[in-house]
């Protein structure tokens, strides 16, 4: 039975929520994000707290419940304050510049890359080798950074490489003669 589905999720001012058959949109002061629930679950708003319930008392059905509370949670952080992941580039020469839709990076290649920024998403480089992803989505946040980091990830013999902020690489020792 899941623990995390007996807790109620506090809706903030400011943030709306609306149901619409097996969908949920909810609206704040940074967008607006919907989902499908799934059919074994049903959700339920009272006095500002989102309570959600299986329909069925099997543990297929707690499950689920746990996994929707979870999704339905992070939306609410996403409307109200958002989701931020950093990376860094560590190597000589490797930069990173954003610049409109798209965010133009340096890394060690004969050619430099391109990658488009996507809707709902916006990158920032406080520094030529820092780079921050932000937008609502816990989801696609968490999506670009990976994809930006698969351009070059870090190398375990140098270190070399697009990493997480928080990230800790594992280094090898070289070949001895």
């Amino acid at each position: 039975m899941s623990r995390v589905a007996k807790n109620p999720i506090t809706l903030p001012s400011g943030v709306t929520i609306k149901k619409d058959g097996q969908s949920v949109t909810i609206k704040g002061p940074k967008g607006e994000l919907g989902m499908a629930v799934h059919p074994s679950i049903e959700l339920n708003e009272e006095n500002s707290a989102l309570t959600v319930k299986p329909l069925t008392e099997d543990k297929q059905s707690w499950a689920m419940a746990g996994t929707m509370r979870a999704l339905v949670n992070n939306m609410v952080t996403g409307v109200t304050q958002g989701f931020e992941r950093k990376l860094q580039l560590v190597g000589v020469g490797y930069r990173a510049q954003a610049g409109g839709k798209a965010l133009n990076l340096n890394l060690g290649f004969s050619h430099p890359i391109d990658y488009p920024v996507p809707e709902g998403i916006s990158i920032a480089t406080p520094s030529a080798t820092e780079i921050v992803v932000t937008g609502s989505d816990k989801q696609r946040v968490g999506q670009v950074a990976a994809e930006i980091r698969a351009f070059r990830p870090p190398e375990p013999y140098k270190g070399k490489g697009v990493r997480y902020a928080d990230e800790q690489v594992v280094r090898k020792e070289a070949k001895k003669k």
